[in-house]
């Protein structure tokens, strides 16, 4: 139990260290990053059903289906189960700098979706991996900085993200 103590902690710790990091320009620029890891899943299903609408692209779309689909169920199931207060409940006088989207935090459902997006598109010869891949970092710590999630959160996110996009790829 001391050891669980300890971690979450060394979490709370550096939630409150990248929160001293805002500035102005950067609070704008990452809302938006975390706005379009919001807009993801509307904007994912219109492209999942423009992909899966023709013959040369429909592998894909079930890729992508299959991996954000999954890490997000998988997600929002490990939120219920673990019932891990946001920060702004957590802590004591902290402030989040954008609305939380529900009362949990563990995982990031952001960052496990964007990761399992950026995992999906690895390997497809598009060149979007790379830039899927910084777009689920960029969400990570926008959901940090932002001060919704910790960092634990984050890291079970990516790693629920990085488990759902092998998984379909082996699956598709």
């Amino acid at each position: 139990m001391e050891k669980l103590r300890r971690v979450l902690a060394w979490d709370e710790a550096v939630l409150v260290a990248v929160s001293r990091l805002q500035r102005p320009l950067m609070t704008r620029a990452l809302r938006g990053v975390t706005h379009l890891g919001d807009a993801q899943s509307l904007t994912f299903l219109g492209l999942v059903l423009v992909l899966a609408g023709t013959t040369q692209t429909r592998h894909l779309g079930l890729l992508l289906l299959l991996s954000s689909g999954g890490a997000a169920m998988i997600a929002q199931l490990v939120k219920r189960l673990s019932k891990r207060r946001r920060p702004n409940v957590g802590i004591l006088g902290f402030t989040a700098l954008v609305q939380n989207p529900d009362a949990f935090s563990f995982p990031s459902g952001h960052t496990a979706a964007s990761v399992a997006l950026a995992v999906a598109w690895a390997g497809e010869g598009s060149g979007l991996g790379l830039l899927a891949s910084a777009f689920a970092g960029l969400v990570g710590f926008s959901r940090v900085y932002l001060g919704v999630h910790y960092p634990l959160d984050v890291m079970a996110g990516a790693l629920i993200g990085l488990t759902a996009g092998g998984l379909a790829r082996l699956i598709a």
